[in-house]
């Protein structure tokens, strides 16, 4: 779908693009829950008398599985309600491009994986979305996908 089809059928359905603010405060929201989840599951794998270099490697040694948990949240809030916790809150969701749906499994997966690579990489995939017209971040053009307003 061309940039003026997508304007076309935006106006349309009347459909506008979630704000950047809220996009913002639905990340940190979506942080928050993900660090309280993340601590409650390995909570018990963190002895009592650690020093803070011993607390730095031991949370260093769960890296992956912290990086799981953020996939594995994104893909199957985006997947199945088209938006996280932090965007229903925040009343924005991530669309398709192609149908305005939302997102498949696979497009989920994608964008949730991208979405590590955007904040691996100082967040500059983040920092695109504010010189770009639609909003899109990296891993939104990776996986063909918006966020918009919920209606």
């Amino acid at each position: 779908m061309t940039n003026e089809e997508l304007i076309e059928k935006f106006e349309s359905e009347n459909i506008t693009l979630a704000s950047l603010q809220k996009r913002g405060l639905a990340y940190a929201i979506d942080e928050i829950l993900i660090s309280v989840l993340f601590s409650l599951i390995y909570f018990d794998q963190i002895p009592e008398t650690v020093t803070t270099e011993e607390f730095i490697g031991i949370v260093n040694g769960l890296f992956g599985y912290i990086v799981l948990i953020k996939i594995l949240y994104q893909t199957f809030f985006v997947w199945m309600y088209g938006a996280t916790l932090g965007r229903i809150a925040m009343k924005i969701r991530v669309i398709s491009t192609l149908d305005l749906e939302n997102p498949t499994f696979f497009t989920a997966l994608s964008r949730a994986s991208f979405r590590i690579v955007s904040e691996s990489l100082f967040y500059l995939g983040f920092v695109w979305a504010f010189l770009n017209p639609k909003r899109e971040t990296w891993h939104d053009k990776i996986a063909t996908t918006l966020v918009v307003d919920a209606r």
